[in-house]
């Protein structure tokens, strides 16, 4: 396990984030060395993004232009000497636009940086010890306006090709709790007369998950209505078709609230 002296330092470190999130929280832009120019967003976005793939040349351009926007405005910074690359930079901005691409004028307000840990950690930010199960987290307290992302997590979520995606997972909780709660209900996406029908819709998942009348999503999504509209949400932009297929109610609900814009 991790030691005292440890703990205090890693929570003083991550104190110290937070206090240049507050200095530079007005500055607009992000002003670093590490944000992939043009060519390398479009070469990883074409090699490893299954969502931008599907788009045609104009909205390809778009989302180019939106990764781009990201990086420049939220921070990304590795913790613990975590290898962060390029192309793990342009997944995360990936994974930030993904579920606001058609939405024009929203932007991640309540986002000031994301850190990048080398593997999975505690509730606590701890890297070493048995309750080292955390992939990813929003944070609060004083860690608000900050997202942590395990880099294994966030490279398997592009690069595995599965239903699962961490990082889409935690930018889901963002845009949920973009309406002042994270509860499940997107009331920022989805019109008032389909919110009743929502709520029901996910109950009724959640019951037949913990049933096993369901095994095609994430049981995890089973642990209550915030962490089933994230999972369910990774997978609709993941496996969109699969979804379509296996679950269409489910499926034509998410669609109403990501493309309602279109």
């Amino acid at each position: 396990m991790i030691n005292t002296v440890q703990l205090i330092i890693l929570v003083v470190a991550l104190f110290a984030v937070f206090l240049l999130n507050k200095l530079y929280r007005n500055s607009g832009k992000v002003a670093t060395p590490d944000i992939p120019d043009a060519k390398t967003i479009k070469r990883v976005l074409a090699e490893s993004v299954s969502f931008y793939q599907q788009l045609a040349p104009a909205e390809q351009l778009r989302f180019e232009e939106r990764v781009a926007y990201f990086l420049n405005h939220i921070r990304i910074t590795p913790i613990q000497d975590a290898a962060v690359q390029p192309e793990d930079r342009v997944f995360v901005a990936a994974a930030g636009v993904i579920p606001l691409f058609r939405f024009k004028n929203w932007f991640y307000n309540n986002l000031n940086e994301v850190l990048i840990y080398p593997d999975t950690f505690s509730k606590d930010f701890e890297l070493k010890g048995e309750s080292r199960n955390v992939a990813g987290m929003v944070g609060d307290g004083f860690m608000h306006r900050t997202m942590i992302l395990s880099l294994q997590y966030l490279r398997a979520g592009f690069l595995q090709h599965t239903k699962g995606n961490t990082a889409i997972h935690e930018f889901v909780h963002l845009v949920d709790k973009s309406d002042g709660a994270v509860d499940g209900i997107p009331e920022n996406l989805l019109d008032q007369s389909y919110l009743k029908a929502w709520v029901s819709l996910v109950h009724e998942y959640i019951k037949e998950i913990r049933a096993y009348e369901i095994t095609d999503i994430n049981p995890y999504g089973a642990t209550n209505t915030e962490e089933f509209f994230a999972v369910v949400s990774e997978y609709f932009f993941q496996e969109p078709e699969l979804l379509e297929a296996n679950h269409p109610d489910l499926y034509r609900m998410l669609e109403k609230a990501f493309r309602s814009q279109e």
